[in-house]
Order: C-alpha cells, then sequence, then structure tokens
C-alpha cells in the first residue's frame, strides 16, 4: 500500500497543499519534513503522540524529520484556540521543558542525525532585530486577511495583543529558516494550525519562489468530540512520572467504545488488515486491551506494559497483587498525627476536592484495604499509612500510599 493510502485509511489527513504534487512525493520522493512543539510544560501528552506516530510514518518511508522545538515561539505562545492570553514563562523553565521534550523524542523517533535532527527557534528568534524582521517578514502579512483567521477572530472582543499577533509571523518565519538551511519542504502539524501554516508556506513560496507544501492531522478528541489536551485540563502525560505506564494502560483500557478502533489506527502500528480482524471480534473488552497494551508497549516498553495488564486483570478479577499497583509517597510531615480521610484523597489525587471525595464516600465508592468506607469524617492513622494502604476509588482505580 503506498505511503499515503495508508495515511489516508488510518485517518490521519485533514487537509494539504497542493495535494497531487504532495500524495506523489510522499508516496515515491524524499522530503525532509517538520512539525513545532512549543515547550508549555515539562512533557509532551498523547495528543502530542498522534504527531509523533505520524513522524514515525514518514521516517519508515525514508523522509526525514526536523523536531523543531519552540523555544522562542513559546516566549510568546500561540493564540489558537484560546480564549484568554497565554501566561509568560520565563526563559529558565522554557529551556528545562525543551530539555525534556528532547529526552521524550528521541525515545521514540530516530533522531539520529540522518532520518531526523533537532532544531530550536530560540536560536534565531531571540535576537531577532525588529526593524529588519518586520521590513523582510512583516511587509509580507496583510493585517486584514489575519484578522480573518479564527484564531485571531475569535480573540477580538475581549481583546488581542500585538504581542500574540505577531505569532504567526514568528512561525511562517520558522518554515523559511528551515527550507533555507534545511531544504525543508514541508510543515506538519494539527488542524488547528493550518492557518499559521500557511503563512510560512506563502512566505516561502513568495520570497524564495521555493515549492513547499503543508499537511494538517485531526486533532485528537473522544467520540464526544472533547479535545484530549492539557489546556482542556484532560491530559494523558508520555511522562511515566506525571502518568504512570499503570494509569496511561487503564486510560485507554477505559475509553468510549467508539473510540477503539480510531485510536488503535492512529496510536499504534498494527497492520491494517489485523486491525480489521480485531474490529470483527465482538469482545469488546479484548478490542480495549489490545489497544492499551500496544500503546503502553510503543512508549513505555514491552515490561511496563506487561505489568500493566497483568496488574489490570489481577485488580479486575479481585486479586489485588499491589507489586505494580500506582504509587503515592506522602509526606509524614502531613501525617503526624494521622490524616482526615477527605484531605488524604485530595492529597493523593484520587479526589480534586474534599466534597468530591465526601460524596464518593456516602456513595460508597472508596474502599481502604478492600473494605468499604462509609465515614468521611475518619482519620487515617500513620501507623496504617507505614505499613501501606490501598485506596481503591470505584471499580477501576487503585493506589497504594504509604510514608517512609
Amino acid at each position: 500500500m503506498k505511503l499515503v493510502d495508508e495515511l489516508r485509511a488510518r485517518g490521519f489527513i485533514e487537509q494539504m497543499t497542493y495535494p497531487e504534487e504532495l500524495e506523489e512525493k510522499l508516496n515515491d520522493g524524499k522530503l525532509t519534513f517538520y512539525a513545532g512543539f512549543d515547550c508549555t510544560a515539562d512533557s509532551l501528552t498523547v495528543g502530542h503522540y498522534l504527531l509523533i506516530c505520524l513522524f514515525k510514518h514518514l521516517q519508515k518511508h525514508g523522509h526525514k524529520a526536523i523536531c523543531m522545538i519552540g523555544g522562542g515561539t513559546t516566549m510568546i505562545g500561540d493564540p489558537s484556540g484560546r480564549n484568554d492570553m497565554r501566561k509568560l514563562m520565563s526563559r529558565e523553565f522554557i529551556d528545562h521543558n525543551a530539555e525534556c521534550f528532547e529526552r521524550q523524542l528521541s525515545s521514540l523517533l530516530n533522531m539520529d542525525g540522518e532520518h531526523g535532527i533537532f532544531m530550536n527557534n530560540k536560536d534565531w528568534l531571540l535576537d531577532l532585530n525588529f526593524l529588519n524582521f518586520v521590513r523582510e517578514i512583516g511587509t509580507e502579512f496583510s493585517v486584514n486577511r489575519m484578522l480573518q483567521f479564527d484564531c485571531y477572530k475569535t480573540r477580538l472582543e475581549k481583546g488581542l495583543t500585538f504581542f500574540e499577533f505577531s505569532y504567526m509571523l514568528m512561525q511562517s518565519y520558522d518554515f523559511l529558516k528551515l527550507y533555507r538551511e534545511e531544504n525543508c519542504t514541508l510543515q506538519v502539524g494539527g488542524n488547528d494550525q493550518w492557518s499559521n501554516m500557511l503563512g510560512g508556506y506563502e512566505l516561502v513560496r513568495k520570497l524564495e519562489n521555493g515549492t513547499v507544501y503543508n499537511m494538517t492531522i485531526p486533532l485528537l478528541t473522544t467520540a464526544d468530540g472533547v479535545k484530549m489536551g492539557k489546556s482542556m485540563g484532560n491530559a494523558v502525560w508520555l511522562d511515566k512520572e506525571k502518568t504512570s505506564p499503570f494509569d496511561f494502560y487503564q486510560y485507554f483500557r477505559n475509553v468510549d467504545d467508539r473510540d477503539v478502533i480510531r485510536f488503535m489506527k492512529v496510536l499504534t502500528f498494527l497492520p491494517l488488515d489485523e486491525i480489521e480482524r480485531i474490529e470483527k471480534e465482538e469482545d469488546i473488552n479484548r478490542q480495549k486491551e489490545i489497544l492499551a497494551y500496544e500503546i503502553t508497549k510503543d512508549i513505555h516498553g514491552k515490561e511496563e506494559a506487561d505489568n500493566a495488564i497483568n496488574t489490570a486483570r489481577a485488580l479486575f478479577s479481585g486479586k489485588i497483587n499491589a507489586e505494580n499497583m500506582p504509587e503515592f509517597e506522602l509526606d509524614a510531615n502531613k501525617a503526624t498525627e494521622g490524616i482526615g480521610l477527605l484531605n488524604l484523597l485530595v492529597e493523593t489525587g484520587i479526589c480534586k476536592s474534599n466534597s468530591e471525595g465526601r460524596n464518593l464516600v456516602k456513595g460508597g465508592g472508596i474502599s481502604i484495604n478492600d473494605e468499604k468506607v462509609i465515614d468521611p469524617s475518619m482519620t487515617v492513622s500513620l501507623e496504617e499509612l507505614k505499613n501501606e494502604i490501598i485506596i481503591q476509588k470505584g471499580k477501576k482505580t487503585f493506589l497504594k500510599v504509604y510514608v517512609k
């Protein structure tokens, strides 16, 4: 199967510029392509992983990847999809996040210099001469046209700063820079980036008369249309310190039935004919196990995936095995005289608030060491915590809690 046919069959492709030309180059040529990763957190999310999977498919067919770390553009922050201005971040914070991104991407992609390289746009954006930049780049952009793009239009009522307005120019300049220095001719990204990506595509064609292309992929959303990402408050992190391999596995083990095959196509590398065979199986729980196992294996490795699936099966069958269960070490200073149950549930992240915890307890949704808790005002003693306790929320959330 041709590369573009497979990408379409899996559900990767949303929009393309000059699709016939680009399809031919993707199927039969060798391109250098890139996507930008703004460093707004110290870990990538599963939303980023959809883009990483596209990178893997393109690399597999001989195309060279540039992971463009947004050390410069993160200083501004992309206004796309925002109702307000992003919080400004320090250079030290952004640089730390950039290092975390590079480590994660290096573990997931071939970044050996021949098949993939890193570049960081802080290397050219931070020291730009303002007048020279607006003379060369700013003159190529129509404010009237930019204001028609959704990323800006929706912000006009509440206020759009010139600071944010310049983001499109910076991102566009990135494409020009990569074209000039690396002969990069394709930018890929999420569908919400289409307007920003068109800016770079047009800039290269105007200033260099270069033949370049854009291609977008769908955003990773649930069947209900909810975007998965940190800005939506439902991030699933790739860093196992932020989302444990077990919790990662459980997230995909519990996805909506409608999402299973769609996620399997874009987030795993199972052959399409095998996915078709799995889809014909009537056991939806088995389909979810395969989905969760494959994604966990590809990101965290086979050992972590095996531990996750074995622990999940043991917990589901009622045979609790704490060996591979997610853990939380409570600060002993917070439990010198014991700790209230509701405070413990919030402290460990099992509940977001005391009221949520109280409602769960009253509804029979919390157990400690396999016994239902009925009193929201109970206290868990320091001695109990030193011996470890297992908190269960509902049927599928387990957490081992202890102090040293």
